[in-house]
């Protein structure tokens, strides 16, 4: 089953996370020092927070849909195909300290979505997706 995935910037990751921990009553299942990421089930959601750089807003970085295979990735592909939008295809990556495939696209209201299937973890951050995106 599919999950959705929300993705805000912070400028105060100690609060956030204290905050964000008493809303869901559960701890992050990922604490770093610039990231933290909730699992949750009840409602079914991937939420993550990380810092906000210089000239970075706070605020919702992306929305996205996380698949649990890559069955269900290749239908969320299908879906972004038929959407109208130009689709940017990152692949395999490792980003938000995981190792994931994943594909990027904006909707007619600039909303930047990210679809992806996650297969490991990862001990960096790495690369936050495309800055193509962002701006």
């Amino acid at each position: 089953m599919k999950r959705m995935h929300v993705h805000t910037k912070t400028r105060d990751l100690e609060g956030s996370v204290a905050f964000y921990s008493a809303m869901f009553g559960a701890e992050p299942v990922v604490l770093k020092s610039d990231y933290a990421k909730w699992q949750l089930d009840d409602p079914r959601v991937n939420f993550a927070i990380s810092l906000a750089g210089c000239g970075v807003s706070e605020g919702i970085e992306h929305l996205g849909i996380q698949a649990e295979n890559a069955g269900e990735l290749a239908q969320v592909y299908a879906g972004l195909a038929g959407a109208g939008q130009p689709v940017l295809e990152e692949g395999r990556t490792t980003c938000c300290y995981a190792r994931s495939e994943k594909s990027w696209v904006r909707d007619p209201n600039g909303i930047v979505w990210e679809a992806f299937f996650t297969d490991g973890e990862a001990t960096v951050y790495g690369d936050p997706g495309p800055d193509s995106l962002r701006s």
